[in-house]
């Protein structure tokens, strides 16, 4: 067990906590080699809600970051979720679903329930495209993000580095990159996570 240095942590045999069903992952009992870790927006409006959809996909994720900052690991980081669009990335990552609608259309479910306004990301490009203005992160939400990249890197050894590009990396694509990336960099078809910069976060826990 290596622990995350954060106050908010549901592990999956926590009374609270989910845990993915066998089916919609690939048991590992061998060591497993991790060389990346894969950023994902959930397109819900918290974490429950994620859960619910990727079981019923038959899809899964190792964590999720909730509204309010709390981590959730819905599998075992041995294990192989089906979160990354291709069998190889899968097979040597792991990944966190972070809470967010997106659209900001949503933005009174959460107002209406306590949070404050989501900030609104303008100008954000990937694929050489200029997108939407859609909602960001909390500012909660990228301090559980570094607290949980820094217990991958320890636990993992995934490097602390990231690719410059806002587009597909084929390094990333073939999974022979070792870092800490967005879906994005692995598919033309995914824009997550579009205007959410790791490697300010790479320095800061470089810093210590």
């Amino acid at each position: 067990l290596f622990p995350v240095y954060w106050e908010k942590v549901v592990l999956p045999f926590d009374v609270d906590g989910f845990s993915h069903s066998n089916g919609n992952f690939r048991k590992v009992y061998e060591k497993r080699n991790i060389g990346m870790f894969v950023t994902h927006w959930d397109v819900c409006l918290n974490s429950r809600s994620c859960f619910k959809v990727l079981e019923k996909r038959g899809i899964s994720i190792h964590f999720a970051i909730d509204n309010d900052g709390t981590i959730f690991q819905f599998l075992d980081m041995n294990h192989i979720a089906w979160h990354g669009s291709k069998g190889k990335i899968n097979s040597s990552s792991v990944g966190v679903e972070i809470a967010n609608s997106y659209y900001p259309k949503y933005q009174g479910w959460y107002t209406k329930r306590g949070f404050d306004k989501r900030p609104i990301v303008k100008n954000a490009k990937v694929h050489g495209k200029t997108l939407d203005p859609f909602m960001g992160f909390y500012p909660v939400q990228l301090k559980a993000l570094k607290a949980l990249m820094e217990c991958v890197h320890r636990a993992c050894g995934v490097e602390l580095q990231t690719p410059k590009e806002k587009a597909v990396v084929p390094s990333v694509a073939s999974a022979k990159y070792k870092g800490f990336v967005h879906h994005y960099q692995i598919v033309k078809a995914k824009i997550d996570c579009a205007g959410l910069e790791l490697q300010p976060i790479i320095n800061e826990i470089k810093k210590g």
